[in-house]
């Protein structure tokens, strides 16, 4: 695919006019239609804006300044490397500060990026061990037959509600691996769709754990104002309490931890 082919492809997922692209890039109707034609050739701010007008990812824009012949704009920095420093340090404070509620940070793909103390309550015991082995996918660690899934107890409606939400994001910006995992997520959960009115206004986890049944809301995350593409593509998940029961038994089992870490701290 070409650029101009790519511009099109884009502002059609977009559903936008050439005139709404326009206006949104602050240029004309008739200088878009030159691009996408072939007619004219985007300089590199021009492009910058397009995929700015379009909201497109940042993994995106740099593919559409790749197609029109520029380097990339937008740096994808590795987790490990110390320039993300400040960026590992304000979610490790984010994630402990949603305690007692269990947190994690997710990559692109679901990839496990980081995870509080309270998580290991989701995963509990009795996970098939290479479902644990890094890169751990944390869509496929609850899906999966051997991973967290016998203790999920509306699994048919909470899976459903979870593939739904991963396909909208696998084909809003589609890659073969989001696709593969789409693909492979969709074989563990059953086929039947809900029945009508069972939503309410969302979803709960209903989990079974040690400290009896949990019934959590799931929260989204994300770093908007982020101009790394690894740092853009941060999700942060955080599960809290759909009733008193699942927050006093969340609240009480945080307190025991920390009492428990302070005297043995106090041993040592």
């Amino acid at each position: 695919m070409d650029f101009p082919q790519a511009l099109r492809a884009y502002r059609s997922r977009s559903r936008l006019s050439q005139l709404e692209l326009a206006v949104r890039a602050g240029t004309s109707q008739r200088y878009v239609s030159f691009v996408e034609s072939g007619r004219s050739q985007a300089g590199r701010g021009m492009v910058v804006r397009l995929g700015e007008a379009l909201a497109l990812p940042l993994r995106e824009r740099n593919s559409l300044l790749a197609l029109a012949g520029f380097a990339p704009v937008y740096p994808e920095t590795p987790w490990e490397e110390e320039g993300l420093e400040p960026v590992r340090s304000a979610i490790g404070h984010i994630l402990d500060g949603h305690l007692p509620f269990p947190a994690v940070v997710v990559e692109r793909h679901g990839d496990l990026v980081a995870e509080n103390a309270a998580f290991a309550l989701v995963r509990g015991e009795g996970v098939a061990s290479w479902l644990l082995e890094p890169p751990v996918n944390v869509y496929r660690l609850a899906l999966h037959p051997q991973g967290i899934r016998p203790r999920i107890e509306n699994f048919d409606v909470w899976a459903r509600h979870v593939i739904e939400g991963l396909r909208r994001t696998a084909l809003a910006t589609p890659d073969e691996r989001a696709l593969d995992l789409l693909a492979e997520l969709e074989r563990y959960v059953p086929e039947e769709p809900p029945e009508a009115g069972h939503l309410g206004f969302a979803v709960p986890l209903e989990l079974r754990s040690p400290l009896g049944l949990l019934r959590l809301l799931t929260t989204v995350t994300t770093f908007a104002t982020a101009v790394d593409v690894t740092v853009a593509e941060l999700r942060l998940e955080a599960f809290l309490p759909a009733d008193a029961a699942t927050a006093g038994a969340l609240s009480a089992a945080n307190s025991a931890a920390i009492a428990e870490r302070t005297q043995t701290e106090g041993r040592a």
